[in-house]
């Protein structure tokens, strides 16, 4: 435990890539395997189980550390992070209890076994366990149980350092490491070693069990303004376009006669998508497809919005009546293994022409469209329409780009293009402080909307000072209504700006949360919306973020209701002939 909690603080001190690398490598040059096995694991996103409860641990902080239930909130809301607060105020570790076991003994054997334990057995172990740690292993202990633990470490790093501790091209490791983190399969030697060992990189990998898919190739976003693309992108020719969908990427592995359904987060999701199955029983072995899960109803010119996929992904049962609600189909859009040949290599549009008699021989399955125009202003006509066809935008690959690794450009090249978000002038009413970083800044806001548009500023001040005496709104008059919570957007000096005027009018305080006097309009954006009875004002959008601080409208101005209701019209619109 102690050489990963070191670790962990190397890598939460430095910003620099190189020296993340480098205390990595020194880790996986001096851990055993079966620590090394773990901490790639969690490094790598894996998400550690809850298997205590936060309540019992913060009661268990406050008994150890003599002090009141209120004393740990004020230290908590200070600090912002529980682990950080708890190995803050726990006592010295008595002298000689000093443990050196390793990570792995400690996950396998202390820390996963407390899952269904009694809470007085659970209480016991954690405080002997909390004894035996300096503040530094407590805290990753802590992050561990809770089920919170999060390092600012990309995946890219881990697969580079492993790379350079085995002598492995990394991107042999990246492949490897494909369903590293899936939450079915635990970490173990085997699994560790497989990912380092060494082989000839011009054959195929025998350390890939049948079901390995391939790394995904991102994208990245683009947003040059369209009298630039001539010269950064040269003509459209020399681009494959089709649409980007608001799904879940996911590739469809048929191997050894059995398929295997894998989402870009690494997830093994095959039983969640019985059909995509079923259409993919037929392909030949040796295949594997790169595409996205939609929800596609019936009859339906194009898929449906993301907020039904996003209901059928949080069932726990597929029911008949789910598959038939919310039935998903598999657009593919990239072949990356033909009979058991890998792809990859080959162009854009290569394997573009390989894909498509694939797909036209399996009914079941979709292929994307490809989206043409004579030229980039014809096709910023067809991104306008986006929206209506249910998609966020367009994708640009290189014709001649090869399918890399991850979010590279030595392989080739692709672009997101997606449509603007919608936007909507909302007011701040209440602010939390951030975590980590930004515990000592209010950085987490709810916004609000007027109910109706105010008649005038003297109604809309009139709201503001009954806010400001505390006095509840009264049925059917003017009101501001809370729909939105947001947290990023903002630059360092613009989070510290607006933190001293909220200081400045905070009205109550509810534990962290502070409610302010509405002095603020923020332009918030936002990827969709969707009705939903769950918030009060009846309305959910999703990725909300902060787009500028609206120093120039006065708050009678902000957003409505109505203005709401018209995007969710917009989003509702489904135009006959878009296929």
């Amino acid at each position: 435990m102690k050489p990963f909690a070191r670790l962990f603080t190397e890598l939460d001190s430095t910003t620099s890539t190189t020296a993340k690398v480098q205390a990595l490598q020194r880790y996986f040059d001096s851990a055993p395997a079966e620590d090394a096995a773990w901490a790639v694991y969690f490094l790598a996103g894996g998400k550690p189980r809850q298997v205590v409860r936060t309540s019992t641990l913060r009661a268990l902080a406050c008994e150890m550390a003599g002090i009141a239930d209120w004393l740990f909130d004020e230290c908590y809301h200070a600090a912002g992070d529980l682990a950080e607060t708890i190995a803050y105020v726990l006592p010295l570790p008595e002298p000689g209890s000093a443990s050196d076991l390793g990570l792995a003994f400690w996950i396998e054997q202390r820390l996963l076994p407390l899952r269904g334990l009694p809470e007085p057995e659970v209480a016991q172990r954690v405080r002997g366990y909390w004894n035996e740690l300096d503040p530094q292993g407590r805290f990753l202990l802590t992050k561990l149980v809770g089920g919170g633990f999060r390092v600012g470490v990309s995946k890219l790093l881990v697969q580079r350092a492993l790379a350079a501790h085995a002598g492995v091209d990394a991107k042999r490791v990246a492949q490897r490491m494909m369903g590293y983190t899936d939450a079915k399969t635990m970490p173990s030697v085997t699994r560790y070693l497989a990912l380092t060992q060494q082989t000839d990189d011009s054959q195929p990998d025998a350390a890939a069990d049948p079901g390995q898919p391939y790394p995904f190739f991102l994208a990245h976003q683009l947003d040059a303004p369209l009298a630039q693309f001539d010269e950064r992108l040269g003509p459209p020719t020399g681009w494959q376009v089709e649409w980007k969908y608001d799904g879940i990427r996911g590739q469809i592995v048929k191997r050894a006669a059995q398929v295997w359904v894998w989402s870009r987060g690494e997830e093994l999701v095959t039983d969640r998508f019985p059909e995509i199955v079923a259409a993919a029983a037929a392909l030949p072995d040796g295949t594997v497809l790169d595409g996205e899960i939609l929800v596609w109803l019936e009859g339906a010119p194009q898929p449906a919005p993301f907020a039904l996929l996003q209901q059928r992904i949080g069932r726990k049962n597929i029911t008949r009546k789910v598959l038939a609600d919310a039935p998903v189909v598999f657009a593919a859009y990239d072949l990356l293994e033909f009979a058991g040949q890998d792809l990859r290599a080959l162009p854009q549009a290569e394997r573009r022409a390989r894909l498509e008699p694939v797909v036209a021989a399996h009914a079941a399955l979709r292929l994307s469209p490809l989206v043409v125009a004579d030229d980039w202003q014809g096709l910023a006509a067809l991104r306008a329409e986006s929206r209506v066809r249910s998609v966020e935008g367009l994708m640009l690959k290189r014709r001649d780009a090869a399918y890399g690794t991850g979010r590279t450009k030595q392989d080739g090249l692709w672009w997101k293009w997606k449509i603007d978000p919608m936007t909507v002038d909302a007011v701040l009413i209440y602010a939390q402080a951030g975590h980590g970083r930004r515990a000592s800044v209010y950085t987490d806001y709810t916004f609000a909307v007027w109910n109706r548009t105010p008649a005038d500023a003297a109604e809309a001040q009139a709201v503001l000072d009954a806010i400001a005496r505390k006095q509840p709104a009264q049925p059917g008059a003017l009101q501001l209504v809370a729909f939105a919570k947001a947290y990023s957007g903002l630059t360092d000096e613009e989070f510290r700006r607006v933190d001293a005027i909220i200081r400045r009018t905070t009205l109550e305080k509810f534990g962290p949360v502070r409610s302010v006097k509405p002095s603020l309009v923020f332009e918030l954006g936002f990827e969709g919306i969707n009705r939903s009875p769950r918030h009060k004002s009846g309305i959910a959008v999703r990725f909300p973020r902060m787009l500028r601080i609206r120093g120039d409208k006065p708050l009678h101005e902000a957003g409505t209701m109505q203005d709401l209701e018209g995007l969710l019209a917009l989003a509702a619109v489904t135009p006959q002939g878009l296929g």
